[in-house]
Protein backbone atom coordinates (compact mmCIF):
# COMPACT_ATOMS: atom_id res chain seq x y z
CA UNK A 1 0.00 0.00 0.00
CA UNK A 2 1.25 3.39 -1.10
CA UNK A 3 1.85 5.39 1.98
CA UNK A 4 0.56 9.23 1.45
CA UNK A 5 3.53 11.89 1.87
CA UNK A 6 2.74 13.91 4.59
CA UNK A 7 2.92 17.78 4.10
CA UNK A 8 5.42 19.44 5.14
CA UNK A 9 4.64 22.38 7.67
CA UNK A 10 7.41 25.37 8.36
CA UNK A 11 6.34 27.21 11.04
CA UNK A 12 7.17 31.05 12.38
CA UNK A 13 7.67 31.96 9.16
CA UNK A 14 8.78 35.91 8.98
CA UNK A 15 7.05 37.12 5.95
CA UNK A 16 9.75 39.78 3.96
CA UNK A 17 8.58 41.13 0.94
CA UNK A 18 6.21 41.08 -1.69
CA UNK A 19 7.21 38.91 -4.65
CA UNK A 20 4.29 39.68 -7.38
CA UNK A 21 1.45 37.88 -8.55
CA UNK A 22 -0.20 38.42 -5.15
CA UNK A 23 2.56 36.45 -3.42
CA UNK A 24 4.90 37.26 -0.80
CA UNK A 25 8.14 35.51 -0.08
CA UNK A 26 10.18 34.49 3.34
CA UNK A 27 14.12 33.24 3.08
CA UNK A 28 15.06 30.28 5.03
CA UNK A 29 18.60 29.13 4.76
CA UNK A 30 18.90 30.79 1.42
CA UNK A 31 16.01 28.98 0.24
CA UNK A 32 13.13 31.39 -1.45
CA UNK A 33 9.49 30.51 -0.39
CA UNK A 34 6.83 32.29 -2.26
CA UNK A 35 3.43 32.28 0.31
CA UNK A 36 0.21 32.83 -0.53
CA UNK A 37 -2.62 34.43 2.24
CA UNK A 38 0.08 36.82 3.77
CA UNK A 39 1.50 40.09 3.59
CA UNK A 40 4.58 41.55 4.43
CA UNK A 41 5.42 41.53 8.43
CA UNK A 42 2.85 38.87 9.29
CA UNK A 43 4.40 35.43 11.52
CA UNK A 44 3.32 32.49 10.28
CA UNK A 45 3.44 28.53 10.05
CA UNK A 46 3.37 27.51 6.16
CA UNK A 47 2.14 24.89 4.91
CA UNK A 48 4.35 23.93 1.45
CA UNK A 49 2.53 22.27 -1.93
CA UNK A 50 5.49 22.70 -3.80
CA UNK A 51 9.39 22.46 -2.89
CA UNK A 52 12.39 22.87 -5.38
CA UNK A 53 16.34 23.13 -4.86
CA UNK A 54 15.99 26.57 -4.61
CA UNK A 55 12.35 27.82 -4.14
CA UNK A 56 9.17 26.20 -2.42
CA UNK A 57 5.40 27.45 -2.80
CA UNK A 58 3.10 27.17 0.08
CA UNK A 59 -0.01 29.09 1.92
CA UNK A 60 -0.59 30.21 5.53
CA UNK A 61 -2.16 27.75 8.09
CA UNK A 62 -1.80 29.81 11.02
CA UNK A 63 -1.24 33.43 12.08
CA UNK A 64 1.47 34.06 15.38
CA UNK A 65 1.93 37.54 14.71
CA UNK A 66 0.22 39.80 12.55
CA UNK A 67 1.78 42.86 10.30
CA UNK A 68 1.55 45.66 12.71
CA UNK A 69 0.25 47.78 9.89
CA UNK A 70 -2.33 45.00 8.20
CA UNK A 71 -5.60 46.39 8.60
CA UNK A 72 -9.35 44.90 8.37
CA UNK A 73 -10.61 43.93 5.93
CA UNK A 74 -13.79 45.76 4.12
CA UNK A 75 -15.34 42.84 2.10
CA UNK A 76 -16.53 40.03 4.41
CA UNK A 77 -15.04 37.45 1.37
CA UNK A 78 -11.95 38.05 1.44
CA UNK A 79 -9.45 35.62 0.22
CA UNK A 80 -11.77 33.57 -1.17
CA UNK A 81 -13.64 34.82 -3.75
CA UNK A 82 -10.52 35.46 -6.16
CA UNK A 83 -10.61 39.15 -6.31
CA UNK A 84 -8.96 41.91 -3.67
CA UNK A 85 -6.13 39.56 -2.64
CA UNK A 86 -4.95 43.02 -1.12
CA UNK A 87 -7.50 44.32 1.23
CA UNK A 88 -5.79 43.97 4.44
CA UNK A 89 -2.76 46.17 3.43
CA UNK A 90 -3.01 49.78 3.69
CA UNK A 91 -3.20 51.39 0.25
CA UNK A 92 -0.33 53.33 0.58
CA UNK A 93 1.29 49.66 0.91
CA UNK A 94 -0.08 48.55 -2.06
CA UNK A 95 0.86 51.04 -4.26
CA UNK A 96 4.81 50.71 -2.47
CA UNK A 97 4.45 47.23 -3.41
CA UNK A 98 3.13 47.69 -7.12
CA UNK A 99 5.71 50.28 -7.79
CA UNK A 100 8.66 47.90 -6.67
CA UNK A 101 7.13 45.02 -8.73
CA UNK A 102 7.96 47.33 -11.89
CA UNK A 103 11.29 48.35 -11.42
CA UNK A 104 12.50 44.78 -10.48
CA UNK A 105 10.32 43.02 -12.95
CA UNK A 106 11.93 45.47 -15.66
CA UNK A 107 14.96 45.07 -14.32
CA UNK A 108 15.31 41.23 -13.96
CA UNK A 109 13.79 40.42 -17.14
CA UNK A 110 14.30 43.21 -19.23
CA UNK A 111 18.14 43.56 -18.29
CA UNK A 112 18.13 47.34 -19.61
CA UNK A 113 19.29 50.34 -18.58
CA UNK A 114 16.32 52.34 -17.24
CA UNK A 115 15.68 55.57 -15.81
CA UNK A 116 14.48 56.59 -12.29
CA UNK A 117 10.55 55.53 -12.67
CA UNK A 118 8.15 58.06 -11.93
CA UNK A 119 6.04 57.51 -8.65
CA UNK A 120 2.78 55.43 -9.65
CA UNK A 121 -0.05 57.39 -9.89
CA UNK A 122 -2.80 55.74 -7.71
CA UNK A 123 -6.84 55.70 -7.61
CA UNK A 124 -8.67 58.08 -6.86
CA UNK A 125 -11.63 55.84 -5.54
CA UNK A 126 -10.45 52.61 -4.02
CA UNK A 127 -14.05 51.13 -3.77
CA UNK A 128 -16.70 51.28 -6.19
CA UNK A 129 -14.35 52.18 -8.56
CA UNK A 130 -14.95 49.62 -11.39
CA UNK A 131 -17.84 50.33 -14.42
CA UNK A 132 -17.90 47.14 -15.69
CA UNK A 133 -18.58 43.31 -12.99
CA UNK A 134 -19.96 40.12 -14.33
CA UNK A 135 -21.53 37.85 -11.74
CA UNK A 136 -21.89 34.22 -11.86
CA UNK A 137 -24.87 31.55 -10.94
CA UNK A 138 -24.23 28.68 -10.13
CA UNK A 139 -25.94 25.46 -8.08
CA UNK A 140 -22.64 24.65 -6.63
CA UNK A 141 -21.86 26.72 -3.60
CA UNK A 142 -18.32 27.29 -2.01
CA UNK A 143 -17.89 26.37 1.40
CA UNK A 144 -15.50 27.45 3.99
CA UNK A 145 -13.32 25.33 6.17
CA UNK A 146 -15.43 26.19 9.30
CA UNK A 147 -18.82 25.48 7.30
CA UNK A 148 -17.38 21.91 6.15
CA UNK A 149 -19.05 20.08 8.99
CA UNK A 150 -22.14 22.49 9.16
CA UNK A 151 -25.00 19.99 8.14
CA UNK A 152 -27.40 23.03 7.87
CA UNK A 153 -25.02 24.70 5.13
CA UNK A 154 -25.18 22.59 1.80
CA UNK A 155 -22.79 22.48 -0.78
CA UNK A 156 -25.54 21.82 -3.31
CA UNK A 157 -26.95 25.22 -2.87
CA UNK A 158 -28.10 28.06 -5.68
CA UNK A 159 -25.63 30.73 -5.21
CA UNK A 160 -24.54 34.23 -7.00
CA UNK A 161 -21.27 35.26 -7.11
CA UNK A 162 -17.94 34.72 -8.20
CA UNK A 163 -15.83 31.70 -8.84
CA UNK A 164 -13.95 30.46 -5.89
CA UNK A 165 -10.41 30.42 -6.48
CA UNK A 166 -9.22 27.25 -8.32
CA UNK A 167 -12.28 26.19 -8.65
CA UNK A 168 -14.72 26.35 -12.07
CA UNK A 169 -17.29 24.84 -10.92
CA UNK A 170 -18.33 26.53 -7.02
CA UNK A 171 -19.09 29.86 -6.77
CA UNK A 172 -18.77 32.20 -3.69
CA UNK A 173 -22.44 33.48 -2.55
CA UNK A 174 -21.49 37.31 -2.66
CA UNK A 175 -23.99 39.63 -0.06
CA UNK A 176 -21.96 42.39 -0.66
CA UNK A 177 -19.59 43.57 -3.27
CA UNK A 178 -17.69 46.57 -2.82
CA UNK A 179 -15.67 47.23 -6.08
CA UNK A 180 -18.81 48.32 -8.22
CA UNK A 181 -21.34 51.05 -7.04
CA UNK A 182 -25.25 50.07 -6.47
CA UNK A 183 -27.34 49.14 -7.62
CA UNK A 184 -25.56 46.61 -8.70
CA UNK A 185 -25.70 44.18 -5.35
CA UNK A 186 -29.30 44.85 -5.25
CA UNK A 187 -29.76 43.82 -9.02
CA UNK A 188 -27.84 40.58 -7.81
CA UNK A 189 -29.97 39.62 -5.18
CA UNK A 190 -33.39 40.64 -6.46
CA UNK A 191 -32.38 38.20 -9.16
CA UNK A 192 -31.38 35.06 -6.50
CA UNK A 193 -34.84 35.75 -4.81
CA UNK A 194 -37.11 36.13 -7.71
CA UNK A 195 -35.36 32.94 -8.72
CA UNK A 196 -36.10 31.37 -5.41
CA UNK A 197 -39.45 32.32 -5.77
CA UNK A 198 -39.68 30.79 -9.22
CA UNK A 199 -38.13 27.59 -9.13
CA UNK A 200 -35.50 28.70 -11.59
CA UNK A 201 -32.63 26.67 -12.29
CA UNK A 202 -28.96 27.45 -11.42
CA UNK A 203 -26.17 26.84 -14.07
CA UNK A 204 -24.17 23.80 -13.49
CA UNK A 205 -20.52 23.68 -14.75
CA UNK A 206 -20.10 20.13 -14.60
CA UNK A 207 -23.49 18.81 -16.67
CA UNK A 208 -23.71 22.38 -18.36
CA UNK A 209 -27.77 22.56 -17.62
CA UNK A 210 -29.49 25.54 -16.05
CA UNK A 211 -31.55 28.23 -16.68
CA UNK A 212 -29.79 31.46 -15.00
CA UNK A 213 -25.80 31.59 -16.29
CA UNK A 214 -24.50 34.83 -15.84
CA UNK A 215 -24.94 38.44 -15.49
CA UNK A 216 -23.16 41.79 -16.53
CA UNK A 217 -23.42 44.77 -14.70
CA UNK A 218 -21.98 48.38 -16.24
CA UNK A 219 -22.52 51.49 -14.83
CA UNK A 220 -21.07 54.43 -16.70
CA UNK A 221 -19.89 57.97 -14.90
CA UNK A 222 -22.75 59.96 -17.35
CA UNK A 223 -25.10 57.70 -14.67
CA UNK A 224 -26.41 55.33 -17.75
CA UNK A 225 -26.71 51.64 -16.26
CA UNK A 226 -26.49 48.66 -18.53
CA UNK A 227 -27.67 45.00 -17.49
CA UNK A 228 -26.91 41.62 -19.81
CA UNK A 229 -28.60 38.46 -18.42
CA UNK A 230 -27.08 35.50 -20.03
CA UNK A 231 -29.21 32.28 -19.49
CA UNK A 232 -28.30 28.72 -20.55
CA UNK A 233 -31.87 27.88 -22.02
CA UNK A 234 -33.89 29.45 -24.85
CA UNK A 235 -36.85 29.36 -22.84
CA UNK A 236 -38.88 32.73 -23.40
CA UNK A 237 -41.48 31.93 -21.00
CA UNK A 238 -39.05 31.85 -17.92
CA UNK A 239 -37.20 34.41 -19.01
CA UNK A 240 -39.39 37.53 -20.58
CA UNK A 241 -41.36 38.07 -16.84
CA UNK A 242 -37.57 37.58 -15.03
CA UNK A 243 -36.85 40.56 -17.69
CA UNK A 244 -39.83 42.75 -16.96
CA UNK A 245 -39.73 42.21 -12.83
CA UNK A 246 -36.28 43.36 -13.24
CA UNK A 247 -37.29 46.86 -15.64
CA UNK A 248 -39.86 47.47 -12.72
CA UNK A 249 -37.90 47.13 -9.76
CA UNK A 250 -35.15 49.11 -11.20
CA UNK A 251 -36.53 51.80 -13.51
CA UNK A 252 -32.83 53.52 -13.84
CA UNK A 253 -31.56 50.72 -16.16
CA UNK A 254 -31.10 52.23 -19.19
CA UNK A 255 -30.84 49.56 -21.58
CA UNK A 256 -31.53 45.58 -20.08
CA UNK A 257 -30.81 42.64 -22.28
CA UNK A 258 -30.26 38.81 -22.43
CA UNK A 259 -28.22 36.58 -24.20
CA UNK A 260 -28.40 33.03 -25.23
CA UNK A 261 -25.59 31.08 -24.10
CA UNK A 262 -25.82 27.26 -25.46
CA UNK A 263 -22.16 27.31 -25.29
CA UNK A 264 -19.45 25.02 -22.57
CA UNK A 265 -17.50 28.32 -22.18
CA UNK A 266 -18.68 31.67 -20.87
CA UNK A 267 -17.68 33.63 -23.79
CA UNK A 268 -20.12 35.91 -25.34
CA UNK A 269 -17.60 37.81 -28.36
CA UNK A 270 -19.62 35.51 -30.61
CA UNK A 271 -23.39 35.57 -29.22
CA UNK A 272 -25.90 38.50 -30.04
CA UNK A 273 -26.96 40.12 -27.08
CA UNK A 274 -30.76 41.13 -27.37
CA UNK A 275 -31.93 44.75 -26.04
CA UNK A 276 -35.38 43.80 -23.86
CA UNK A 277 -35.91 47.60 -23.24
CA UNK A 278 -33.49 50.60 -24.12
CA UNK A 279 -31.14 51.08 -27.13
CA UNK A 280 -28.71 47.84 -26.68
CA UNK A 281 -25.83 50.16 -25.57
CA UNK A 282 -25.08 53.17 -22.91
CA UNK A 283 -22.52 55.77 -23.42
CA UNK A 284 -19.69 56.84 -21.35
CA UNK A 285 -17.34 60.32 -21.32
CA UNK A 286 -13.65 60.59 -20.99
CA UNK A 287 -12.00 64.50 -20.16
CA UNK A 288 -8.94 64.81 -21.56
CA UNK A 289 -7.93 68.05 -19.08
CA UNK A 290 -5.05 69.18 -21.75
CA UNK A 291 -8.08 70.58 -24.18
CA UNK A 292 -10.70 70.44 -21.66
CA UNK A 293 -12.68 68.09 -24.13
CA UNK A 294 -14.98 65.20 -23.21
CA UNK A 295 -15.23 62.32 -25.54
CA UNK A 296 -18.46 60.24 -25.68
CA UNK A 297 -17.87 56.78 -26.21
CA UNK A 298 -20.87 54.31 -27.03
CA UNK A 299 -20.02 50.83 -25.50
CA UNK A 300 -21.81 47.91 -25.70
CA UNK A 301 -22.35 44.21 -23.87
CA UNK A 302 -19.52 43.25 -26.18
CA UNK A 303 -17.61 46.00 -26.20
CA UNK A 304 -13.98 46.73 -24.83
CA UNK A 305 -13.94 49.85 -22.41
CA UNK A 306 -11.42 50.08 -19.32
CA UNK A 307 -12.97 49.10 -16.50
CA UNK A 308 -11.92 51.93 -13.76
CA UNK A 309 -13.17 55.29 -15.95
CA UNK A 310 -11.54 57.80 -13.62
CA UNK A 311 -7.90 56.24 -13.90
CA UNK A 312 -8.73 55.48 -17.35
CA UNK A 313 -8.31 59.06 -17.97
CA UNK A 314 -5.05 59.38 -16.08
CA UNK A 315 -4.42 56.77 -18.38
CA UNK A 316 -4.63 58.36 -21.26
CA UNK A 317 -3.44 61.78 -20.25
CA UNK A 318 -0.07 60.30 -19.20
CA UNK A 319 0.18 58.00 -22.26
CA UNK A 320 -0.63 61.32 -24.36
CA UNK A 321 2.64 63.87 -22.25
CA UNK A 322 4.75 60.36 -22.76
CA UNK A 323 3.59 60.95 -26.40
CA UNK A 324 4.62 64.16 -27.02
CA UNK A 325 2.34 65.45 -29.45
CA UNK A 326 2.49 68.79 -30.76
CA UNK A 327 -0.41 68.59 -33.11
CA UNK A 328 1.72 67.93 -36.37
CA UNK A 329 2.14 64.32 -35.74
CA UNK A 330 0.71 60.93 -37.51
CA UNK A 331 0.25 58.56 -34.38
CA UNK A 332 -0.32 54.82 -35.08
CA UNK A 333 -2.43 53.23 -32.05
CA UNK A 334 -1.67 49.21 -32.21
CA UNK A 335 -3.99 46.91 -30.55
CA UNK A 336 -6.84 49.65 -30.56
CA UNK A 337 -9.57 47.71 -29.14
CA UNK A 338 -12.48 50.56 -29.48
CA UNK A 339 -10.28 53.47 -30.37
CA UNK A 340 -10.11 54.84 -27.00
CA UNK A 341 -6.73 56.08 -27.07
CA UNK A 342 -6.59 57.14 -30.23
CA UNK A 343 -9.51 59.30 -30.09
CA UNK A 344 -8.33 60.77 -26.40
CA UNK A 345 -5.86 61.59 -27.93
CA UNK A 346 -6.98 63.21 -31.40
CA UNK A 347 -6.71 66.58 -30.41
CA UNK A 348 -3.00 66.46 -30.10
CA UNK A 349 -2.30 64.50 -33.34
CA UNK A 350 -2.39 65.61 -37.22
CA UNK A 351 -3.62 61.83 -38.10
CA UNK A 352 -4.36 58.56 -36.00
CA UNK A 353 -4.54 55.09 -37.31
CA UNK A 354 -5.12 52.45 -35.26
CA UNK A 355 -5.19 48.70 -35.62
CA UNK A 356 -7.17 46.17 -33.73
CA UNK A 357 -8.05 42.27 -34.74
CA UNK A 358 -11.29 42.53 -33.41
CA UNK A 359 -13.65 43.30 -36.42
CA UNK A 360 -16.64 44.10 -33.93
CA UNK A 361 -14.10 46.50 -31.69
CA UNK A 362 -12.78 48.23 -34.85
CA UNK A 363 -16.99 48.94 -36.37
CA UNK A 364 -17.14 50.56 -32.25
CA UNK A 365 -14.03 52.71 -32.84
CA UNK A 366 -15.27 54.24 -36.05
CA UNK A 367 -18.64 54.66 -34.33
CA UNK A 368 -17.11 56.73 -31.46
CA UNK A 369 -14.94 58.74 -33.90
CA UNK A 370 -18.20 59.72 -35.72
CA UNK A 371 -19.85 59.91 -32.22
CA UNK A 372 -17.45 63.14 -31.84
CA UNK A 373 -17.04 64.34 -34.94
CA UNK A 374 -13.73 63.53 -36.16
CA UNK A 375 -12.06 63.28 -39.01
CA UNK A 376 -8.08 62.59 -38.51
CA UNK A 377 -9.28 59.42 -37.49
CA UNK A 378 -8.59 55.92 -39.28
CA UNK A 379 -9.43 52.44 -38.05
CA UNK A 380 -8.14 49.08 -39.40
CA UNK A 381 -9.55 45.49 -38.65
CA UNK A 382 -6.70 42.74 -38.78
CA UNK A 383 -4.10 40.85 -36.84
CA UNK A 384 -1.25 43.75 -36.32
CA UNK A 385 1.49 41.50 -37.62
CA UNK A 386 -0.70 41.22 -40.91
CA UNK A 387 -1.65 44.66 -41.00
CA UNK A 388 1.46 46.43 -40.14
CA UNK A 389 3.50 45.76 -42.98
CA UNK A 390 5.74 48.22 -44.98
CA UNK A 391 3.01 49.13 -47.98
CA UNK A 392 0.90 49.86 -44.87
CA UNK A 393 3.13 52.19 -43.29
CA UNK A 394 3.88 53.51 -46.76
CA UNK A 395 0.04 54.57 -48.07
CA UNK A 396 -1.27 55.52 -44.20
CA UNK A 397 2.18 57.77 -43.64
CA UNK A 398 5.30 57.96 -41.84
CA UNK A 399 5.13 57.01 -37.99
CA UNK A 400 6.14 59.92 -36.27
CA UNK A 401 4.68 58.78 -32.88
CA UNK A 402 3.61 54.55 -32.13
CA UNK A 403 1.01 53.53 -29.04
CA UNK A 404 0.81 50.09 -28.08
CA UNK A 405 -1.17 48.46 -25.82
CA UNK A 406 -1.07 44.73 -26.80
CA UNK A 407 -3.12 42.17 -24.10
CA UNK A 408 -0.91 40.25 -21.26
CA UNK A 409 1.10 38.44 -23.91
CA UNK A 410 3.07 41.27 -24.90
CA UNK A 411 3.58 42.08 -29.03
CA UNK A 412 4.64 39.56 -31.50
CA UNK A 413 8.27 39.05 -32.15
CA UNK A 414 7.32 40.09 -35.87
CA UNK A 415 5.78 43.30 -34.85
CA UNK A 416 8.60 44.27 -32.88
CA UNK A 417 11.00 43.41 -36.06
CA UNK A 418 8.48 46.02 -38.44
CA UNK A 419 8.58 48.34 -35.29
CA UNK A 420 12.52 48.75 -35.38
CA UNK A 421 12.39 48.43 -39.29
CA UNK A 422 9.67 51.29 -39.48
CA UNK A 423 11.99 53.40 -36.87
CA UNK A 424 9.03 55.82 -35.55
CA UNK A 425 11.46 58.65 -33.51
CA UNK A 426 8.96 57.49 -30.43
CA UNK A 427 6.92 54.60 -29.01
CA UNK A 428 4.83 54.35 -25.85
CA UNK A 429 4.22 51.24 -24.71
CA UNK A 430 1.45 50.40 -22.58
CA UNK A 431 1.31 47.56 -20.90
CA UNK A 432 -1.20 45.42 -18.31
CA UNK A 433 2.11 42.91 -17.82
CA UNK A 434 5.33 44.03 -16.70
CA UNK A 435 7.07 40.69 -17.09
CA UNK A 436 6.06 40.89 -20.91
CA UNK A 437 6.74 44.40 -21.45
CA UNK A 438 10.43 43.70 -20.33
CA UNK A 439 10.55 40.79 -22.34
CA UNK A 440 9.42 43.34 -25.33
CA UNK A 441 11.64 46.17 -24.27
CA UNK A 442 14.73 43.62 -24.14
CA UNK A 443 14.32 43.16 -27.81
CA UNK A 444 13.82 46.51 -28.43
CA UNK A 445 16.46 47.72 -26.59
CA UNK A 446 19.54 47.70 -29.43
CA UNK A 447 17.55 50.65 -31.41
CA UNK A 448 15.21 52.29 -28.55
CA UNK A 449 16.12 53.55 -25.25
CA UNK A 450 13.49 53.81 -22.40
CA UNK A 451 13.63 57.28 -21.38
CA UNK A 452 10.54 57.27 -18.93
CA UNK A 453 8.21 54.71 -17.00
CA UNK A 454 5.24 55.64 -15.55
CA UNK A 455 3.39 53.05 -13.47
CA UNK A 456 -0.25 53.78 -13.19
CA UNK A 457 -2.66 51.66 -10.59
CA UNK A 458 -6.25 50.64 -12.47
CA UNK A 459 -6.79 48.20 -9.76
CA UNK A 460 -7.10 48.89 -6.18
CA UNK A 461 -6.23 45.70 -3.82
CA UNK A 462 -5.62 43.33 -6.55
CA UNK A 463 -1.82 42.64 -8.10
CA UNK A 464 -2.70 44.24 -11.12
CA UNK A 465 -0.89 47.04 -12.64
CA UNK A 466 -0.46 48.99 -15.74
CA UNK A 467 2.97 50.30 -16.71
CA UNK A 468 3.03 53.27 -19.84
CA UNK A 469 6.56 52.89 -21.10
CA UNK A 470 8.48 56.16 -23.22
CA UNK A 471 11.35 54.96 -26.04
CA UNK A 472 12.86 57.53 -28.09
CA UNK A 473 15.00 55.82 -31.17
CA UNK A 474 18.96 56.04 -30.82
Amino acid sequence: MRRTKKPKIIPQVLVEDYAAEGKCLARIDGKVIFIEGAIPGDRVDVRIHKSKKDWAEGSVIHFHEQAPHRIAARCAHIGVCGGCQWQELPYEWQLRYKQQQVEQTLKRIGKIELPLLEPIVGSQSVFQYRNKIEYTFSNKRFLLPSELNDPTILGTTNVVGFHARGFFDKVVDITTCHLQAEPTNQIRLFIKSYAKQHQLSFYDYRLHTGFLRNLQIRICETGQVMVNLIVGENNQSLLLPLLAAIQKEFPSITTLLYTVNLKWNDSIFDLEPIPFTGKGFIEEELLNTRYNKKFRFKIGPRSFFQTNTRQAEKLYQLTEEAAGLTGQETLYDLYCGTGSIGIFMSPGAKKIIGVEQVAAAIDDARENAQLNNLNNTSFFAGDVIDICTSDFFAAQGQADVIVTDPPRAGMHAKLIEKLIEIGAPTVVYVSCNPATQARDLQLLDAHYQVTKVQPVDMFPHTHHIENIVQLKRR
